[in-house]
């Protein structure tokens, strides 16, 4: 026979169930397991950390993109500029594992953590990819813009797509994100056009720096600082010992950069 509310041992439906003490409760009044305490008169001393070493680290980076295949070593190379060399890295195949990607995308991006950046700006198809992986990994949560290469009647110049032009603005902190840097001459022009509306690089961080030696004006964070170095087919001396050479890479046509369109008017809303 149901019983009534108001009959002894009823349970009042307005009232939550009280749940029954259980074990695993019972165990969160248990203190934290900690570290024993060190007899009386010994000091406790921590084990010091140490920052891992650069060289390292680097020698596993490159180990990561010898395995994707984007750099090749040991080797007599002929480059599709015509120069010889004795290594070579092929941007298009950097990107083409996404777990390492992803693993080195969060290394560029816990060295940047501490200079929060409100957007993530980069170039061509791999750096994209590696900036995206950046970008997902910061803790500001940054906005991810690209900016196509090309040029004009003043030379070579980049531009924000017309979509992308809200974001970089006046007050905008910005992250540029490359895969590889030779020249930098690319990120020179990204760090002109955000100046331009008077925003501010907070950084640089990239895949492979060739060009150890050159001045960007900011701080540049890279997980391979390696350059290589390229020899004349005259004066080449990997030909001089007599080494076969390798073509693979001369068939490589360096990409195009096409013409940049003036940017489109902005429809005004009626």
């Amino acid at each position: 026979m149901p019983r009534g509310p108001g009959d002894p041992g009823a349970t009042d439906p307005r009232r939550p169930l009280e749940r029954k003490t259980s074990a695993v409760t019972e165990r969160r009044s248990v203190p934290s397991r900690s570290r024993p305490t060190p007899p009386a008169g010994r000091p406790d001393r921590a084990a010091p950390v140490t920052a891992p070493d650069p060289g390292a680290r680097e020698r596993i980076h490159l180990e990561i993109l010898r395995r994707t295949g984007a750099y090749r070593t040991g080797d007599h190379f002929l480059l599709p500029s015509g120069h010889h060399a004795p290594e070579f890295i092929d941007k298009a195949l950097v990107t083409t594992e996404p777990s390492f990607t992803e693993g080195l995308g969060d290394v560029i991006a816990k060295h940047f953590a501490p200079w929060p950046a409100d957007i993530v700006l980069s170039t061509g198809p791999g750096a994209l990819i590696l900036a995206h992986c950046v970008a997902r990994a910061l803790p500001s949560r940054p906005i991810l813009v690209y900016a196509t290469k090309g040029f004009t009647e003043q030379g070579r110049r980049v531009r924000l797509p017309d979509e992308f032009t809200r974001f970089v603005v006046r007050g905008s902190k910005v992250l540029v994100v490359e895969d590889l840097i030779t020249t930098g001459e690319t990120i020179r022009l990204l760090i002109q056009m955000v100046e331009a509306v008077g925003g501010s690089v907070v950084g640089i961080g990239c895949l492979w720096q060739r060009a150890t030696k050159i001045n960007l004006g900011t701080d540049v964070f890279s997980l391979v600082k390696r350059d290589f170095p390229t020899y004349e087919p005259t004066s080449c001396p990997l030909c001089a010992r007599g080494l076969a050479l390798n073509t693979e890479f001369a068939r490589a046509e360096p990409p195009t950069e096409e013409p940049l369109a003036p940017p489109r008017g902005r429809r005004q809303p009626t």
